[in-house]
Formats: C-alpha cells, sequence, structure tokens
C-alpha cells in the first residue's frame, strides 16, 4: 500500500456501544494493526439532541476491556485532532461555503409544513423518488428559485436556512466496495441532502467526509447500514475535488433465526447481552454486559471476528495477536452473520480451560468469598486441584464455585430420579461395605478408593451404571459430575465416611 493504513471507529454517544459497532471497531483495529497504521477513535456527536451523559466514557471503557485501543482519540489527541466533532464545527463551515461557492451546494429556506407538502404532492404523483432532488428542488424556497437579492435579503435578517448539496441530474455513481465489488447507482436515486442544519452544525454526511479526509483516513470499514449512503459521500468527495478512500461495507450481524438485524430488544427476549459492559440508560433501565455475564475478553473478540470473516480454514481458536497476522478483508463475506449465543459460550469454554489453574484459583475464590462459603478446610494445593477438576465443565469464571459447591458443604437434598432409579437395599448394601473398606484404607487417596468400588462392583456382580450414580447422589446431592475419583481425593477419607452416613441416615429406599 502506497501510504500508511489510517482507520478509524466513529460512534456517536447516544447510548450503550452495541455490539456490531464492537465488530466494526475490532475490523478497523485488526487491520490497522496487520498493516502498521494507525487506529483512530473519533466521536460523532453532531446530534446533540441525542447525546447521553457518559455514552463517551462508555465507549473507551469497553473497547479497552477488550484490547482494541487507539492509536489517536479524544482521549489521546494526535496530529490531526480535535477528535470529537462537535469541537470541529467551524471546519465544517468553511468546507460547506466551499461547496456554495464552487456551485455544488445551495441554501434552502423550506419550513417543515412546506417540505410535508412537497412530499405530500410527490407520492399523490406517484414518483418514484419521492424526495427533494434535482426536479423537485425546482419548485421549492432555495437560492436556485430565488432571486440572489431576496437570498442575500434572508440571509442578512437571520431566517432560518439549511444548506443542500446540489446532486448532478444525470450522473453515473460508482465505486470498489473492498467487500461487494463494483456498486453503481444512479444520481437520480440521490436526494438532495442537508450538510448543514439550521442550527449550523453539520449532518453526518459532511462532517464524516471532511474529517475523515482531514485526518487522513485511508479505508472506511463500516456496517452494511451505510451502503446506501456511500454514492452520495462518494458525491462529496469528488465536489470538494479529494481523493475517495477506500470502502468496505460489512455484512449485517443477524438474529440467530437469520431473520432480520439483531437488536437490543431481540436480544433481551432470547436472554443475551447486546453490550459489552453493563449499561444504564438514561431512564435508569439496566442492561447486563458481556463482561458482567462472564465473558472473557478474548473469548469475545475472537467470537465477534468470525461474526462476518473466516480464516478459509477449519482453525477456530485465534488470540489477538493471531488475529492481526491472520485478518483480511478480502475473506470478509456479503451475507448477513447469524448471532450463536450458544458458539459465543464454546469460544468462552475454551479460553476458559486454557488458563492456568492459578488464575481460575483467582476466579474460584472471588465466587467463593462473594458468596460467603467458607474454604479454609482445603490447602493451595488442593484448591487448584478443584479448579482442575472444575474448568471442564465450566463455560463462565462463576461456574467454578457454583458447580463445585458440593466439594465445600454436604449435600442437604438429593437427586430425587437417580434415588428412584438406583436406590435399593443391595445398592446401599455394597456402599456400606465400600464405606468399610474406604475406613480400612490405608494411605488413601482417591484413586485408591475408586479402585476399592470397582473391586465390589466386580465381586458382588454388579455394573458401574447400578452403583456410581447412587455413591455420586450421596458425595454431591446429584447424578453427574467430574470425576468420582478426583471428587473422592480432594473430599478425603473422613469426609467421604460422613457424607456416606449421613445417605444412610436420611435416604429411603424408594417404594417400587
Amino acid at each position: 500500500m502506497d501510504n500508511p493504513v489510517r482507520v478509524r471507529f466513529a460512534p456517536s454517544p447516544t447510548g450503550g456501544l452495541h455490539i456490531g459497532g464492537v465488530r466494526t471497531a475490532l475490523y478497523n483495529y485488526l487491520l490497522a494493526k496487520q498493516t502498521g497504521g494507525q487506529f483512530i477513535i473519533r466521536i460523532e456527536d453532531t446530534d446533540q439532541s441525542r447525546f447521553v451523559q457518559g455514552a463517551e466514557q462508555y465507549i473507551y471503557e469497553a473497547l479497552s476491556w477488550l484490547g482494541i485501543e487507539a492509536d489517536e482519540s479524544p482521549q489521546k489527541g494526535g496530529e490531526w485532532g480535535p477528535y470529537t466533532q462537535s469541537e470541529r464545527k467551524e471546519i465544517y463551515q468553511k468546507y460547506a461555503k466551499q461547496l456554495l461557492r464552487n456551485g455544488h451546494a445551495y441554501y434552502a429556506f423550506d419550513t417543515t409544513e412546506e417540505l410535508e407538502a412537497m412530499r405530500d404532492r410527490l407520492v399523490a404523483a406517484k414518483s418514484k423518488n419521492p424526495s427533494y432532488n434535482a426536479i423537485s428542488r425546482m419548485q421549492m424556497k432555495n437560492s436556485l428559485t430565488l432571486p440572489e437579492d431576496d437570498v442575500a435579503a434572508r440571509l442578512a435578517s437571520g431566517d432560518p436556512y439549511v444548506i443542500r448539496l446540489k446532486v448532478p441530474h444525470k450522473q453515473q455513481v460508482r465505486f470498489n466496495d473492498l467487500v461487494r465489488g463494483w456498486v453503481m447507482v444512479h444520481s437520480s436515486a440521490i436526494d438532495d441532502k442537508v450538510l448543514m442544519k439550521s442550527d449550523g452544525m453539520p449532518t453526518y454526511h459532511l462532517a464524516n467526509i471532511v474529517d475523515d479526509h482531514m485526518m487522513k483516513i485511508t479505508h472506511v470499514i463500516r456496517g452494511e447500514e451505510w451502503l446506501p449512503s456511500a454514492p452520495l459521500h462518494i458525491l462529496l468527495y469528488q465536489c470538494l475535488g479529494w481523493k475517495t478512500p477506500q470502502f468496505a461495507h460489512l455484512p449485517l450481524i443477524l438474529r440467530p433465526d437469520g431473520n432480520g438485524k439483531l437488536s437490543k430488544r431481540v436480544a433481551d427476549d432470547l436472554g443475551f447481552p447486546i453490550f459489552p459492559l453493563n449499561w444504564t440508560d438514561d431512564q435508569g433501565n439496566q442492561s447486563e454486559g458481556y463482561k458482567e455475564k462472564g465473558y472473557l475478553p478474548e473469548a469475545l473478540v475472537n467470537f465477534l471476528a468470525f461474526l462476518g470473516w473466516n480464516p478459509g480454514d477449519n482453525q477456530e481458536l485465534f488470540s489477538m495477536e493471531a488475529l492481526i497476522e491472520t485478518f483480511s478483508v478480502a475473506r470478509i463475506g456479503k451475507s448477513g452473520a447469524k448471532f450463536d449465543i450458544e458458539k459465543a459460550k464454546w469460544f468462552n469454554q475454551q479460553y476458559l480451560r486454557a488458563k492456568p489453574n492459578e488464575t481460575l484459583l483467582s476466579y474460584l475464590k472471588a465466587g467463593l468469598e462473594a458468596n460467603q462459603i467458607d474454604y479454609s478446610r482445603y490447602t493451595e494445593a488442593q484448591l487448584l486441584q478443584i479448579c482442575e477438576l472444575m474448568k471442564e465443565r465450566a463455560t463462565f469464571p462463576n461456574d467454578l464455585w457454583k458447580d463445585a459447591q458440593f466439594l465445600f458443604s454436604a449435600p442437604t437434598h438429593y437427586d430425587e430420579k437417580v434415588i428412584h432409579k438406583k436406590w435399593n437395599e443391595r445398592v446401599v448394601d455394597v456402599l456400606k461395605g465400600f464405606q468399610k473398606s474406604v475406613e480400612e484404607l490405608d494411605n488413601y487417596t482417591g484413586e485408591k478408593a475408586k479402585a476399592t468400588l470397582h473391586e465390589l462392583i466386580e465381586q458382588e456382580g454388579l455394573k458401574l451404571g447400578q452403583l456410581m450414580p447412587a455413591l455420586r447422589v450421596t458425595l454431591t446431592g446429584v447424578g453427574a459430575g467430574p470425576d468420582l475419583g478426583s471428587i473422592m481425593d480432594i473430599l478425603g477419607k473422613e469426609e467421604v465416611i460422613n457424607r456416606l452416613d449421613k445417605a444412610f441416615e436420611v435416604i429411603s429406599i424408594p417404594v417400587k
């Protein structure tokens, strides 16, 4: 590439950062880091009516948690700042006036009522494009239709106005999208968008073009929802005489059934987060984030990378470093990507299992302490053993303590299904024999206890399935779980004997 790659993520501080926005930020970041370029965060806050207090800081915190750090931003500064649009008002006005001087834009003085009346007329006339455009503008109140002295008088007296782009009447607009290939739109399908609003603030269309040019953005990677605006943006670049960056419009993130775009409402209904971190909106409504739900940042990054991109082989687990090395815009698909929360959980499982037990121990202790569960009977080595035992079944860090509770306190309830199917006089007799054998064991270990159990089963002519669930339920209260030998090793000889005693006392043999 001739110039250093410079990409930007330009969110609006209007609420929590949607997970789709995080994916956009990630793809921009990966391209920048892979090419030795720069990743810029720019805050697009020109629509002050939608500004939400705390939203900007939330964006920084969410991206930082995921390891997506900007090279330039409102926080870090940089050579091409300021990086907040509301601080760049005079810059936009300068270029709006340039467009006016060069005949590429015009003043429009139409009232809301006049605009509504125009649209009604066009709809009634069955117009294919009922909008303010190259044809309809000639019947409206603007500097193209009004005498020059009238326009000057209106401007001098402070009449409200907007500045609109003068879209060429007959022109083919085309550009080569890095994801979608050649896109061609006739200018008759593009309306004369407002570039500067009556309050003197720019619309997104003008501000983002000016900012991208001045900040030397080489690649614009953004969501598919901006594809219809791209031809307008191409026209703006041409009108201003600027080189156009390369565009890549990302596929939509779809709801799990594939029917429509993933929204907060859909995510709420299906019970999974839509925001990376906890978010409280300006109405006080709280939404749980992926972080607080127990997702690891590296797992979420890996999951999001695969929502629209693939490496071209069967590898699925990629660290951020591996993603940076492997990522390619050319391998981003055109079709929408279904959001599969079960796959997100799978990624979390893989990354959790790969953590060293010392890290898992910090999760385990945090959960136990938060829930006031005493773990003082165990040594550090035994707690690490618990982590090793529980991690194969854990999806989230909290699962470590939740699923291991039976190791810290004896069960008070026993799985009724297991009791009904497996608890009978013969099984109880064999378990009592097992208890006696355990009492007699020298140098007790869980493996020795398990070997003793197998010997008894063989001697009694039983099958594993007849006795193992019954023993498990006496020790843990449930009929399924980690390896019994490991459980008995951690519990220790005395506790195994005590739990068997208690089970014999409280579990009745069901009447068949």
